[in-house]
């Protein structure tokens, strides 16, 4: 009996050293390949938060490969475990968990009393498209909502992928119609008053909503009366800007990553990942034009320090391009836009990171928007990267940047 504990206890140690093996060298390959600038809030932080998340990621293909979980699946519960713990709700608060016209949504309303009908926001939240949901979100939507005093409705849209464009955006369109009907009667919200916003990919939504809803609106009810964009990704046709070149590899957001989450969102063809970096998707012709929207000399002197201009690619691969040319389109790139739509869009704020691969769509976006008379309040936190403001009252999670970005948020929601 003692011979067979033995052999178990040193099969099952051989058995989790190989485990272990198995996660700590892909950790720690990708650990050199990543580059944290001076400037960047609490670096060693987001070292660690990097290193747990490529950890995550490698558990979660182990077990995908096992047959045991689905990588996909096992990320997005270990995500929620670790950035969504229930607090009790705060005093001036209520919280509901609802559904709109059949999508999950989780509704923040304040108690305080008020002599007017409040202000709402309808949040989409970021991940790419893939990850994320409302308790991701929680801590950014009570803060909001209690600082603000404004009812904010949260969207649990569905994700890839399971579900490919137009899904996630339609489900934002059905919860921002069925709140816009009902926010009056049920929630003491004037629909005059209510705007739409997100981050990343939440803020890719919001803004493709705000296109669509301007072309689809019927006089029935109330437009958004504001976007609310932070670090929106809002192109798919250059993935050269500055930006890209300069924070190519900052966590927790690496070039590579935008092009995967973009297809796994369009189509889930990621074979062409690497003509799409290399700028072999987009026909010359179409580049000719974008290039006045896309053109590094748009940005302030500042983002273009340091930066190379890429090799200009003359060809470009047909059948890439065929894969991808609904990517183009405004409603999954809405930096695209012809002019005419842009000029329809409501008052916006948008907020940018300085060590983001998305800053530079952002920064691209305000210009484009300034110069067809839109008018725009523009934040950025010169400390700030890629999701920091998930990272929002998370304990040891928090970062320094969290806070400043978050007030300015709330300052913007209070003027509408």
């Amino acid at each position: 009996m003692h011979t067979v504990i033995t052999i178990l206890f040193i099969t099952f140690a051989a058995l989790f050293a190989a485990f272990c093996l198995l996660v700590f060298v892909p950790v720690y390959l990708e650990l050199r390949n990543v580059n944290i600038p001076a400037g960047v809030a609490n670096p060693w932080k987001l070292r660690v938060t990097h290193c747990v998340y490529v950890g995550i990621s490698v558990v979660g293909q182990i077990l995908g490969r096992l047959g045991l979980c689905h990588q996909m699946n096992f990320i997005r519960r270990f995500r929620c475990c670790i950035m969504a713990c229930k607090r009790p709700v705060p005093p001036g608060l209520r919280i509901k968990d609802l559904t709109f016209s059949g999508v999950p949504v989780r509704v923040y309303e304040p108690t305080a009393a008020s002599g007017e009908k409040k202000r709402g926001l309808v949040y989409f939240h970021g991940g790419g498209w893939v990850f994320g949901c409302i308790d991701d979100y929680d801590e950014v939507c009570r803060y909001i909502s209690l600082e603000s005093d404004t009812t904010v409705v949260s969207v649990d849209y569905r994700l890839a992928p399971e579900h490919r464009y137009p899904a996630h955006l339609d489900d934002c369109e059905v919860v921002t119609r069925h709140f816009l009907s009902i926010a009056a009667t049920d929630f003491g919200v004037d629909p005059r008053r209510v705007a739409v916003g997100g981050d990343s990919a939440g803020a890719n939504l919001a803004a493709a909503l705000c296109q669509r809803l301007s072309k689809t609106q019927d006089g029935h009810l109330p437009s958004p009366c504001a976007q609310v964009l932070i670090y929106p990704a809002l192109q798919m046709a250059d993935f050269h800007l500055p930006s890209y070149q300069q924070n190519h590899s900052v966590p927790i957001l690496f070039r590579g990553r935008v092009v995967f989450y973009f297809l796994q969102y369009l189509n889930g063809n990621t074979s062409v990942s690497q003509q799409i970096l290399e700028g072999k998707h987009v026909p010359v012709e179409l580049k000719l034009r974008y290039k006045k929207w896309l053109d590094p000399e748009n940005l302030p002197p500042q983002f273009r320090k340091g930066v190379r201009s890429p090799q200009v690619i003359t060809s470009h691969d047909a059948e890439v391009y065929h894969i991808i040319k609904r990517g183009l389109d405004p409603e999954i790139s809405p930096l695209l836009a012809d002019d005419d739509i842009l000029r329809l869009a409501p008052p916006t704020f948008i907020l940018t990171c300085e060590f983001d691969v998305l800053r530079d769509d952002g920064i691209l976006f305000l210009k484009r928007l300034k110069d067809v008379g839109v008018e725009v309040t523009w934040e950025h936190l010169s400390d700030g990267f890629h999701g920091v403001i998930s990272f929002f009252n998370q304990g040891r999670l928090t970062f320094q940047s969290c806070q400043k970005g978050m007030d300015s948020i709330v300052r913007y929601v209070k003027t509408l």
